[in-house]
């Protein structure tokens, strides 16, 4: 009886159990109610089945069979269709039927980068009132789930939402201003794709077929490949903890490190200002620095003022053992007080405890930055300082885990899964992880677009925001890292079909998340509306041409001067221009609009050979076309590989 009951069990299970088993049309998570398809090209549409299962797609009249792979991926290709909806599309498999509705066709760009892409509308200017107004049903945003990974994945998670005032606050700022201007202009659907990770460098976004092509000197910040995240992930965990209950411990407080008895001649040595990565490589953590000098009799004893320039992330200082300061915070200039009574005559110690969380480290900033004031006599302070790791990362074999511990993690993750899809273009708003790296961006940045481009298979427009101004203002001409950047940006313009978006007059001296993102997705938009929309609009502000020396006069012209220069300054003085003769030292000069052209004067240059305009961290921008877009920064000197200073006649990188 047990016998006749199990064999009617198995052929109710044979009927019955394997239909139940076979895997149903699924398709990646780019495709749900509500998306956007682009218009006038090719779409192709995808998903998976079981091996050599017939999978029909129908929509807006057009019908398409395919049967899936070996791999058990199909794929089908609808041919180009004229904007409109919102239509439902159809995906029959064998056992079930997947229906998306509310479909529009219409223009799809892609917008990707680090925090100031990621940043949210709920979080800038005039939030209340953008959200209580934004009623664009024919938008639409797709916010990609973060993720991360070492093999290039073929899914990604998210969902396309209509915008409206629920759901707008949690949009892309950038993007949504950029697609609000091409809707207000074209009158059609928008569909943005916005594929962002704050605090990203942009190693991490380019594909593992194009870094690894690579020259060596690209891939040495990188110590070693992980192959099985999931296994890492563990184990990086268990070595997390002990890492941080060492920080919690604060090993070198209480052995004194700070002292000025304290001997610090075992210490390694390490030349400062610098990021410390160039020298310890990817280590995060304390590091202790110490920098002994001389002292006067005549000034011992006295009030004094301690200069350290920038510090990554933060620190605690001491002079002669009695601690002068302590700052949080990476991107603030350290000047502290040091009191009566403090100074020595002959020998003395600064000490600095740096804590890095992640990314850069150390006292980066610049050397003129680092000295020590005394009744009006400075004491320079850079040069070779000793250090000690105190507790790092690396000591407890512990790796940040996130998108930037190797390259194309986020490619591979947040990118890769949607090459298939259709869009119209790219906008990119990303540089400032790499700011202290300019010269490696001049190669990571066109790689990376046309990386992209391999990987759909055709060249889309790719315009991206040129960083914005940002930190104190210099007092004097110097070199920025920040300029060095925007440089290499403005450089990658010899790629065809890109555009930038100048933005180096809208920045916040103290947040390097400026909330005005409404001008730079209007900035963004001009540049498509003219180059993939025909508008007749201006979408660059000047750029600069030429420079022609007479006497002690530099005069410049610009292209993209539209109706003419313009000068937001009611004495007609342009801020931020800076010449140099032979001698290779910057000033700031005095600079004013003759015509269409800006003449630059400086009485401390009688022959000047060199211009910079707008080259700091933080530049005074007020020079303009009639349109209002602000002019580029540029350099007329340039760096050369032997460490040479030379000048030409010309923009040059």
């Amino acid at each position: 009886m047990q016998r006749h009951l199990l064999r009617i069990l198995l052929a109710v299970v044979c009927l019955f159990g394997f239909n139940s088993l076979e895997a149903k049309v699924t398709m990646p998570g780019i495709f749900t109610d509500n998306m956007v398809l682009q218009r006038d090209q090719s779409v192709n549409i995808w998903g998976w089945a079981d091996t050599g299962e017939t999978v029909e797609v129908s929509f807006n009249g057009q019908k398409k069979k395919t049967k899936a792979g070996k791999d058990g991926k199909w794929i089908v290709q609808l041919k180009p269709m004229s904007f409109g909806g919102p239509y439902t599309m159809s995906i029959k498999g064998k056992g079930n039927n997947i229906q998306l509705t509310n479909i529009l066709i219409g223009e799809v760009w892609l917008c990707s980068g680090q925090s100031n892409m990621e940043w949210v509308v709920s979080n800038s200017n005039s939030a209340d009132e953008e959200i209580n107004n934004a009623n664009y049903p024919q938008i639409r945003s797709f916010n990609v789930v973060k993720d991360i990974s070492t093999v290039s994945k073929d899914d990604l998670k998210g969902n396309w939402e209509v915008c409206s005032p629920a759901t707008v606050g949690n949009f892309s700022a950038v993007a949504y201003f950029f697609a609000r201007n091409l809707y207000e202009d074209l009158q059609m659907p928008i569909g943005i794709i916005n594929s962002s990770w704050g605090g990203t460098d942009i190693e991490t976004w380019i594909s593992p077929e194009a870094f690894s092509v690579l020259p060596q000197q690209f891939k040495s910040r990188y110590k070693s490949e992980i192959k099985d995240l999931d296994a890492f992930m563990v184990t990086n965990a268990v070595a997390r903890e002990a890492y941080t209950k060492a920080l919690s411990q604060e090993p070198g407080l209480q052995e004194g490190w700070f002292k000025k008895d304290h001997n610090t001649s075992t210490w390694e040595t390490m030349n400062v200002p610098q990021l410390w990565e160039n020298v310890l490589g990817n280590v995060d953590g304390y590091v202790w620095f110490s920098y002994k000098f001389n002292v006067d009799p005549e000034f011992a004893g006295k009030a004094a003022k301690l200069s350290l320039g920038a510090i990554d992330d933060n620190d605690i200082t001491w002079t002669n053992g009695q601690k002068i300061g302590e700052t949080i915070g990476y991107a603030v200039n350290r000047v502290y007080n040091v009191p009566e009574g403090v100074l020595q005559s002959g020998t003395n110690i600064v000490t600095v405890r740096v804590h890095d969380t992640g990314n850069g480290g150390g006292l980066y900033g610049k050397p003129e930055e680092l000295y020590l004031s005394v009744s009006g006599n400075n004491i320079p302070l850079a040069g070779n300082w000793n250090y000690k790791p105190g507790v790092t990362n690396t000591q407890f074999n512990y790796v940040d885990a996130g998108p930037n511990m190797q390259p194309s993690l986020l490619y591979n993750a947040m990118i890769n899964p949607i090459k298939d899809l259709a869009i119209k273009g790219a906008i990119w708003y990303q540089g400032e992880n790499n700011a202290g790296a300019a010269k490696n961006y001049q190669t990571f940045f066109p790689t990376m677009i046309n990386d992209w481009r391999n990987k759909w298979g055709y060249d889309f427009p790719f315009y991206w925001v040129q960083l914005a101004n940002y930190m104190a203002k210099d007092t004097i001409p110097v070199d920025s890292d920040w300029a060095r950047l925007r440089e290499a940006q403005t450089m990658t313009l010899s790629v065809p079909k890109t555009g930038q978006a100048v933005i180096v007059d809208i920045g916040e001296a103290n947040d390097i998340h400026p909330r005005n993102k409404q001008d730079v997705g209007r900035r963004l938009a001009l540049i498509a509306l003219n180059k993939d929309y025909g508008k007749d609009v201006v979408y660059s502000g000047p750029t600069f041409k030429s420079m022609e020396v007479s006497g002690n006069k530099v005069i410049i012209t610009f292209d993209n001067i539209a109706g003419g220069l313009q000068v937001n300054c009611k004495y007609g003085c342009v801020g931020s221009f800076a010449v140099a003769g032979q001698d290779k030292i910057f000033h700031f000069a005095r600079a004013y609009k003759e015509g269409d052209k800006i003449i630059v004067i400086s009485d401390k240059v009688n022959n000047p050979v060199a211009v910079r305009y707008g080259w700091s961290n933080n530049p005074d921008i007020n020079l303009y076309n009639s349109v209002g877009l602000p002019a580029c920064p540029f350099r007329t000197d340039k760096d050369c590989s032997d460490g040479c200073f030379s000048f030409s006649n010309g923009y040059m990188g």
